[in-house]
């Protein structure tokens, strides 16, 4: 999948094909869909299928000053969606300038005279241009005008005939439902980043962690997880088996600000500083608890890693 940060001079292989237009944060059961059509599509047309999205995410730029809320980085949706085998992704800097577009604009500059867009695949509630003026109808009406169709999908739902959408996965992971959030993405939840030095305090204890920073990314709910960490290394990713920790540590002083995102692994002790972590959340074990000093917590740590193994091997 070749990745583009722009729609001008592009070569004629990455015009002329479907696009799938999107957040795709997540790259849930329902954006898969869309991605499907988006194939299915290109096979009945001949030509190839890709991704048109944007970076960062539009509420970032609208709503600044909102709590974290995304469900992938850049980087793990780049890879969620090469998986899919599309031809292309292009990725355009959400900016003022962007938000500034009118539907007419942004359709005519981007999809047409960029892209050369034969087919557009869009969710049915799909708004675009300045003030979110367009949609799906004002999409097929300028199509008609340029010479490309649209497919609007309807929402995707789950066995129990709810929608599955990114602001439900948010709001499970939120109250710590990891099997959901699991089942309405189609697969675990994932956290990367790189891994930083902390203040040791895991292993002055017996439990050394690795650190990663959450980010722009959603903070769950606080507690202990079973996950499966690994350095990225694409498909050669070696997993192993681990016990993560979100929180404040109500039991001890940090000494650092804002939530810690600590993965402890089960049955090795690498040294991870500066690798690039991937880590699956696989299961919730408990919440965030205080305890009257380190050796109550220390023991509760070490029950916790029994139960961790315990899911990872049930799961």
């Amino acid at each position: 999948m070749a990745l583009f940060r722009h729609t001008h001079d592009l070569p004629a292989e990455a015009r002329g094909g479907v696009v799938a237009i999107g957040n795709f944060d997540g790259v849930h059961r329902g954006h898969r869909a869309v991605l499907d059509e988006a194939q299915a599509r290109a096979r009945e047309l001949g030509t190839h299928a890709s991704v048109l999205t944007f970076e960062p995410h539009p509420f970032q730029l609208f709503k600044p000053d909102a709590p974290p809320f995304r469900l992938a980085t850049l980087r793990t949706k780049v890879r969620l969606l090469e998986a899919c085998e599309l031809a292309h992704l292009f990725v355009l800097p959400f900016d003022w300038e962007l938000a500034g577009y009118s539907p007419e604009a942004f359709v005519s500059d981007i999809l047409v005279d960029g892209l050369n867009a034969k087919h557009l695949v869009v969710g049915e509630d799909f708004r675009f241009g300045r003030k979110r003026a367009g949609d799906v109808e004002l999409l097929r009406a300028l199509g008609d005008r340029h010479g490309f169709g649209v497919s609007a999908m309807a929402p995707v739902l789950d066995d129990d005939g709810q929608v599955i959408s990114s602001s439900r996965i948010r709001d499970a992971l939120r109250a710590g439902e990891v099997d959901e959030a699991t089942a309405l993405l189609g697969r675990p939840w994932e956290i990367e980043g790189r891994v930083q030095h902390g203040d040791k305090r895991g292993r002055e204890i017996g439990f050394p962690t690795a650190n990663i920073a959450l980010g722009e990314m959603l903070e769950p709910a606080h507690g202990i997880y079973a996950v499966r960490a690994g350095v990225d290394a694409g498909p050669e990713t070696r997993w192993l088996d681990g016990a993560a920790y979100v929180g404040r540590r109500p039991t001890v002083e940090s000494g650092q600000a804002g939530v810690l995102f600590e993965t402890h692994l089960l049955d090795a002790e690498p040294d991870l500083y500066g690798e690039h972590l991937r880590v699956q959340v696989h299961g919730f074990i408990r919440g965030d608890w205080a305890f009257d000093g380190l050796d109550a917590l220390k023991q509760q740590i070490a029950r916790d890693c029994e139960a961790a193994r315990e899911a990872l091997r049930d799961g």
